[in-house]
């Protein structure tokens, strides 16, 4: 029997499925690796954000069930009533020193890490200026925030910089992915921390894409370009992708932490994530800083990747990360290609509206240093198979 609700609901996800654009979960049977086992079938997989691969790492895994089996595993409660245990201020303290800031903040998601961080420093009467490519937890946090909230063009400090002139507001704060999540190119950091300081703002960094293989460490974009905390005072980085584990951080001051800790809503009122995972995401802050081979890997890879699909004449995004997209312009035609590259055995999303621009679909192509040259080869054969087939179409 259909209700008031799902007549409602119903033609919205017609339209969506007749655009093109209709999202389906698929169901992941295997741990990530460059093979996985999706619905049944075995891919080679190119569409994870474990970089480093240290998802299914046994000194990770191992570390988990230790802390298990010491902890239990639900934390119980929030990090400010019982829930904030060794575990989680030792990741904190160590997050701080990796990254060069004098504290750090666990929080549950990145999505509430952001969330937290700029509705607890802006508000009513503030301003707020956002990348238009920012990750969508970052511009859910501007709006909600209640400030004057602002996008301005990518990269283009020029148009930040107008937009900063028209502001009388007190607080301001710059927000900007550092590697942006759908493009994998950075945003000009060294650039950005002097229009910040030029006009008495805050400059955050959500290094979810850089944290872990940018920098000589490993310890992210603003490693990269030697920025400190005194350039970046509010860094967010995420922990479920190169670190390959689960959760987030904010880094920054003392008193930055301090502040978070009284006023981040989405900090205060959730349960802390279980120690064990953060037990386990100490192991893998390790392993980053001691298996540089990682990170060679990736670059290794990463530039085979890009010489092969020039060649090809695909169209490449100006990324040195491990975020590769080839933009393919029509939805239809990005689920097609996708598709086909299904039947051929690799696993590659295609990446649509609203997540993307309207025209600007396309395949994201990530990797991990778990991946090998054969198997970026194998990538390559089949994307020339694909596109020579569409060419005779």
């Amino acid at each position: 029997m259909s209700s008031h609700l799902d007549q409602t609901l119903a033609p919205l996800l017609a339209e969506r499925r007749a655009a093109h654009l209709y999202r389906t979960r698929k169901l992941l049977q295997s741990p990530q690796a460059p093979h996985v086992v999706v619905d049944g079938k075995n891919y080679l997989a190119f569409c994870s954000n474990d970089y480093l691969g240290l998802a299914n790492h046994p000194d990770v895994i191992l570390a988990l069930q230790n802390a298990a089996n010491k902890f239990g595993v639900g934390s119980g409660a929030s990090h400010l009533v019982a829930g904030h245990s060794s575990e989680h201020h030792a990741l904190e303290e160590e997050v701080a020193a990796f990254t060069g800031r004098e504290r750090a903040l666990l929080f549950s998601t990145g999505y509430m890490a952001n969330m937290g961080a700029i509705t607890a420093l802006v508000a009513q009467g503030d301003a707020v200026f956002e990348d238009r490519l920012n990750h969508a937890s970052l511009l859910d946090a501007g709006l909600l925030s209640g400030a004057r909230f602002q996008r301005f063009l990518h990269n283009d400090l020029e148009n930040l910089q107008t937009r900063l002139d028209k502001t009388d507001a007190t607080r301001k704060l710059i927000v900007v992915d550092g590697v942006f999540s759908m493009d994998g190119d950075c945003a000009p950091l060294p650039e950005l921390a002097a229009v910040a300081q030029k006009n008495n703002a805050w400059l955050m960094v959500d290094d979810a894409h850089g944290f872990g293989y940018l920098g000589k460490t490993g310890a992210g974009t603003c490693e990269h370009f030697g920025l400190t905390q005194g350039d970046v005072p509010i860094l967010m980085g995420t922990l479920g992708k190169a670190a390959g584990s689960f959760g987030a951080f904010i880094a920054g001051s003392e008193t930055l932490i301090e502040s978070l800790i009284q006023f981040a809503r989405p900090y205060i009122y959730t349960t802390a994530m279980p120690p064990a995972v953060a037990a386990a995401t100490r192991t893998s802050l390790r392993l980053m800083q001691t298996e540089h081979w990682r990170r060679e890997q990736l670059k290794q890879l990463i530039a085979h990747f890009r010489a092969g699909a020039q060649a090809l004449n695909l169209q490449l995004m100006d990324s040195f990360s491990p975020i590769q997209p080839i933009v393919i312009g029509d939805e239809a035609k990005a689920l097609h290609i996708s598709q086909q590259l299904a039947e051929r055995g690799i696993l590659i999303i295609a990446i649509r509206p609203p997540t993307v621009a309207a025209g600007s679909s396309r395949l994201r192509i990530t990797f991990s240093a778990e991946h090998s040259i054969a198997q970026v080869d194998q990538l390559l054969m089949a994307l020339a198979d694909i596109m020579q087939g569409l060419a005779h179409d």
